[in-house]
């Protein structure tokens, strides 16, 4: 199995923590995103994982080889010109069965069942209540017909999550370059879903396959709902380094090279490797690799890499090497009373 992962969108939805870095190494619940989705596709027999780079691309490829041992390609997009255009760079890397993910979403599937599927290809699904705000799947006697992106009259509830297999990628290939062509876009983008559609009215047989688990991490609030969902799974992890006089309320993820003293934290809070914590309480909240928080309170935040946070009560989204301090009117730092 050949695995497409494009990797090269700017993520502006979470920014100020994608200036610095790009959206599959934003972290949530102690790793980042694209971790978690590598950690889920290595129970699949991986021959060539083509990541398709864009902004900050070099930082993908440093985290993909420092801890993954995989056959692994990287392939720049040289211009943003939609999902289409992306997975195109990866023709001449790839051929036969393939699995495209966007990794900017946590799933649980089964993968496994891939090698029985005897469609062209497969589109996975989660059924949702309010399908508007999402693109689905339009079936009969099992085979998808047609794709509808945010239908305002209800269609379909079945929606589609970011996951695509091709039983021979070069079909998929073929059908962007028409795509491309025909100039079938939005705005000035060439997205996968008209590809797809081109298939499905050339003949080829879709079908679709479920997912039990799909947490987004596309918006601020939406990354402090997967840090919850996956914190919720797994068991409380303290290290040495908290100190005694330190309270834990799991579920909570503390990296063993952080330091945690005085302070209450959780539940629902993941603390990234050399991150400082210290008379503070957090709840709710994802503090990243070598943050520093002193005497504050935070809830529902994000703190960036190397960020330094001091003082008050706060909700904050705090992008990496930023600097926050809580100061009286007066002008003197409220923390060094």
């Amino acid at each position: 199995m050949h695995v497409i992962i494009p990797v090269g969108g700017l993520g502006t939805r979470l920014r100020p923590h994608t200036w610095s870095k790009p959206k599959p190494l934003v972290t949530v619940a102690g790793k980042p995103i694209l971790g978690h989705v590598l950690d889920h596709l290595l129970s699949l027999p991986l021959e060539t994982v083509v990541f398709i780079t864009g902004f900050l691309g070099e930082q993908i490829e440093e985290y993909v080889r420092e801890h993954y041992d995989l056959n692994v390609r990287f392939v720049e997009q040289p211009e943003p010109l939609g999902q289409s255009h992306a997975i195109l760079q990866a023709k001449g890397l790839v051929e036969g069965p393939t699995l495209i993910v966007f990794p900017d979403l946590i799933f649980e599937a089964d993968l496994a069942a891939l090698a029985e599927c005897n469609a062209d290809g497969a589109i996975f699904v989660k059924e949702v209540e309010d399908p508007r705000r999402f693109g689905v799947v339009v079936f009969e006697d099992g085979r998808i017909t047609r794709l509808v992106e945010k239908p305002q009259t209800p269609v379909s509830r079945l929606a589609v999550v970011g996951i695509y297999y091709l039983r021979e990628i070069q079909d998929l290939f073929q059908a962007i370059e028409e795509q491309i062509a025909r100039d079938l876009k939005k705005g000035n983008e060439f997205y996968l879903a008209d590809a797809l559609q081109l298939m499905i009215d050339a003949g080829r047989r879709f079908v679709w396959l479920p997912v039990s688990v799909w947490e987004d991490c596309g918006t601020v609030e939406a990354l402090l709902a997967t840090n919850r969902y996956l914190l919720s799974r797994q068991q409380q992890s303290v290290t040495t380094n908290v100190q005694a006089n330190a309270v834990i309320i799991p579920p909570v993820v503390i990296d063993p090279t952080a330091t945690v003293e005085h302070s209450v934290i959780g539940p629902y809070v993941s603390i990234g490797p050399k991150a400082n914590v210290s008379h503070a309480i957090i709840t709710d909240s994802i503090i990243d690799e070598g943050a520093r928080i002193t005497m504050a309170t935070l809830t529902r935040s994000i703190v960036g890499r190397w960020a330094d946070v001091q003082g008050d009560f706060m909700q904050v989204n705090v992008g990496d090497s930023s600097q926050i301090r809580f100061e009286r009117t007066d002008g003197t730092a409220r923390n060094n009373k």
